[in-house]
């Protein structure tokens, strides 16, 4: 396991989160939220969310097909265990590259292939989530008075649909002409270190065998399907979430949280996305919602915990019993980088 400067970065960043979150807070009646929380209804928000694992190895048959098709239900949902597993436990995000690494011992799937499915992947998640982002904005019950950083909240949502659609037309012209986009980029790359060249072309070769996936329109279709089908269900769990702490917000807050807590994990954090996870909560719930700081904590922790827990102790389990050491995944990006060189 390589600890760098990523996993330093990451610590300090979710060390700072937290005490920003706790700051000022009134901990005895946080804890007084916690005991009071509806146990039941917080056990079916946990559910409801560890279900969201099965949909995610649904969707990856799909994005796995044109690399390698029929790969079995029990060996994608095992690699996705383990690479969330491996992200709750081990520094630097190196959990997709467990689940790549995964995959390809659990199936004749090549690793670049996995990582560059995975990429994809990353990208249909992004187009649902600030989808329904934007729904739950559009709805009449969203706070009408937010802004961010002087802007209204919609402003910056009509932002955030023109910079998409600007993306999703870079990646179809990627999808129609990716041999002339690699040649460009190896060209380009003379002019960079033989590490950073190596690492930009080779994850622009992952990501382009990845991509083949949306050349088959079926596929496409499929996958965006499944990608709005996870979301929408995930964001049940964050209502049910908040039901359970007192919070009596709707659905829509559940959309909207969850895209803000989404776009906050991606910051670097340590392990299990403490802190990233909590600040996110409080922005979207408390800032936005105005719902209780204290009620948004309990929530925040509980609901995080509840979720780290059983996809933590299914990754363990399952790489246990495919014989897959836990040095062994905390090696996993070394592993991937040497066997997608080309």
């Amino acid at each position: 396991m390589r600890w760098d400067w990523k996993a330093t970065l990451g610590l300090i960043i979710s060390g700072a989160l937290i005490w920003w979150v706790l700051r000022g807070v009134d901990l005895a009646e946080v804890w007084s939220v916690v005991r009071e929380a509806n146990w039941w209804l917080l056990l079916a928000a946990v559910t409801v969310a560890t279900s969201g694992f099965a949909i995610r190895a649904l969707r990856w048959k799909l994005l796995l097909h044109p690399i390698t098709p029929g790969t079995g239900f029990r060996e994608r949902f095992a690699a996705v265990n383990i690479g969330f597993a491996a992200n709750n436990l081990l520094p630097a995000r190196v959990g997709e590259f467990a689940r790549a690494w995964a995959i390809s011992r659990l199936e004749r799937v090549p690793v670049s292939g996995a990582l560059g499915s995975l990429v994809v992947e990353r990208f249909l998640d992004a187009v649902a989530v600030f989808c329904l982002l934007i729904v739950a904005v559009l709805h009449p019950g969203f706070p009408s008075a937010v802004t961010v950083g002087g802007q209204s909240l919609q402003t910056l949502v009509v932002t955030l649909v023109i910079l998409l659609s600007g993306l999703m037309a870079g990646l179809i012209v990627l999808v129609l002409f990716p041999g002339p986009f690699l040649t460009l980029t190896r060209r380009m790359a003379v002019v960079l270190p033989d590490r950073a060249a190596r690492i930009l072309v080779d994850g622009l070769s992952s990501f382009l065998v990845g991509l083949r996936s949306l050349q088959d329109p079926r596929l496409l279709l499929g996958a965006l399907a499944w990608s709005f089908g996870f979301w929408a269900w995930n964001a049940v769990s964050f209502w049910l979430g908040f039901r359970a702490f007192g919070i009596e917000e709707g659905y829509a807050a559940a959309l909207f949280v969850q895209a803000i807590i989404a776009i906050g994990v991606a910051i670097p954090s340590a392990p299990g996305f403490f802190g990233t996870f909590h600040a996110a909560a409080v922005v979207g719930l408390h800032e936005v919602f105005g719902a209780g700081e204290s009620a948004t904590l309990a929530f925040a922790f509980g609901y995080h915990l509840g979720g780290f827990i059983p996809v933590t102790l299914m990754g363990l389990w399952y790489a246990a019993h495919l014989g897959m050491s836990w040095s062994e995944l905390g090696q996993a990006e070394e592993r991937v980088e040497e066997e997608t060189e080309i």
